[in-house]
């Protein structure tokens, strides 16, 4: 008897051995099957900071036989959830990605430095080089912002101030007040759609062509909204008017924080970011006035000087300040000037497809929605403010003209101004809180 039980504790023991075994062979090729997923996409690996999870991984089946020799219980818990700490990285001055002093960069041993490629192009002095944009007076940098910042007042003003034309448009198209709501809401889904397309090919053509196309486009499709003879023009032009100014609320953004360093960057991106919640606001403001002392297609004139406007400003004042491109056209002067075709800026060894990236760009916004339920939470938020928010610009003239006897510019002048308070106000909170996280002050 006693020989049989320990046959049979035998044969157990042997039966957990192979168990042990086969979860490692499996383990390791799992882990091989990830190691060739790495490799062939390795910058999208790098850029969300993977590629050190796959360096633990490959060690999982040693630490699992060691561990279990020590305590087999443990391998109870090997399927179990376990907090991974993530890498936290900001843009560097190279416009990629790099890792704090006080963060391990993962797979810090394969990174490769510029003793190790000296025909790496990258900034010479780090901020201090003449072509950095943060090497640019605090002046210059302030005025970029300011113009940029102007750009997406025009577009998200253009928004809004066509709410006030809707009595003249009536009258003039022989159509309901439904069918002219629409030109709003077609020119606020351009303005959500561009941004995946726009803000994609930024990336390969720098922010300043970028900026220039579309406010070309921006002023082209004004036109046809200014001479609309029917409904059909004017809904059509709202459309591809919104989808050509998106760029404002997506890439110009990218040109704040290219020009300032972390600790100067809360008053300059709170100037940028009140510029689109101010702009509803001003909109029926001087459409009110407008639509009150002369005809509807004023409002669109007004529209076509301050665009051509901005676009002459950021013709001859707001350059380049994408660091991934200007490092590009830093690396072609050099192959120029020294004859030497080893010279390469980061940007130029990604194998990137603009198609695909502009695929994905279009993409991951679906994704974060359907897989990520906190970016869901924030965008029906968002979406129930604005909703609000472009709702009161129809509803105030119902409400204050029908039921209090205002005129439209009484309306525009002493309720939507109520709206502008209410932006004015946050974008003050919002700086001050900023600038309590830069100082120190808190947990």
């Amino acid at each position: 008897m006693v020989g049989e039980e320990g046959n049979k504790k035998d044969m157990a023991r042997r039966s957990n051995d192979t168990a042990l075994k086969g979860d490692e062979d499996a383990s390791s090729i799992d882990c091989s099957e990830k190691r060739l997923e790495t490799a062939l996409d390795a910058d999208e690996e790098k850029s969300i900071g993977l590629d050190g999870a796959v360096n633990a991984c490959l060690k999982a089946p040693q630490e699992i036989a060691h561990r279990d020799q020590q305590d087999p219980t443990a391998l109870l818990h090997d399927n179990a959830l376990r907090p991974t700490k993530s890498h936290r990285s900001y843009g560097g001055e190279d416009g990629y990605t790099c890792f704090n002093e006080q963060d391990a960069a993962p797979n810090n041993s394969t990174r490769v430095t510029g003793a190790d490629e000296p025909f790496l192009v990258s900034w010479d002095g780090g901020e201090a080089d003449p072509a950095n944009p943060r090497s640019m007076s605090s002046a210059r940098r302030w005025a970029i912002t300011l113009i940029v910042s102007a750009s997406s007042l025009c577009v998200t003003c253009t928004s809004s101030l066509y709410t006030s034309t809707y009595g003249q448009l009536i009258d003039e198209f022989h159509t309901s007040r439904l069918v002219c709501t629409l030109g709003l809401s077609l020119f606020v889904a351009g303005l959500g759609m561009g941004p995946m397309v726009l803000s994609a090919l930024s990336e390969f053509y720098g922010r300043r062509p970028i900026y220039i196309c579309s406010l070309t486009f921006f002023l082209i499709f004004m036109i046809p909204c200014a001479v609309a003879r029917n409904t059909q023009t004017m809904l059509i032009a709202r459309f591809l008017d919104g989808l050509a100014g998106s760029a404002f609320l997506s890439v110009a953004g990218g040109t704040v924080g290219d020009m300032f360093a972390k600790h100067e960057l809360s008053a300059p991106m709170m100037v940028y970011t009140a510029s689109p919640f101010v702009g509803p606001e001003l909109g029926p403001l001087i459409g009110g006035f407008i639509v009150e002392n002369t005809t509807w297609r004023w409002c669109f004139y007004l529209l076509i000087i301050w665009s051509g406007l901005q676009l002459s400003l950021i013709v001859l004042f707001v350059p380049e300040t994408y660091h991934p491109v200007l490092l590009r056209n830093k690396a072609i002067r050099l192959r120029e000037e020294t004859g030497n075709p080893e010279y390469r800026a980061p940007i130029e060894r990604m194998s990137r497809s603009i198609t695909k990236t502009v695929l994905w760009s279009c993409i991951r916004p679906f994704q974060l929605l359907f897989f990520e339920p906190m970016c869901l939470s924030l965008c029906i938020l968002s979406a129930i403010l604005l909703g609000i928010l472009y709702l009161f610009f129809g509803a105030f003239p119902l409400v204050f003209r029908n039921n209090h006897g205002f005129t439209l510019s009484q309306t525009a002048g002493s309720v939507h101004l109520w709206c502008y308070h209410g932006s004015h106000d946050a974008g003050n909170l919002l700086h001050g809180a900023l600038r309590w996280d830069d100082l120190g002050y808190h947990d």
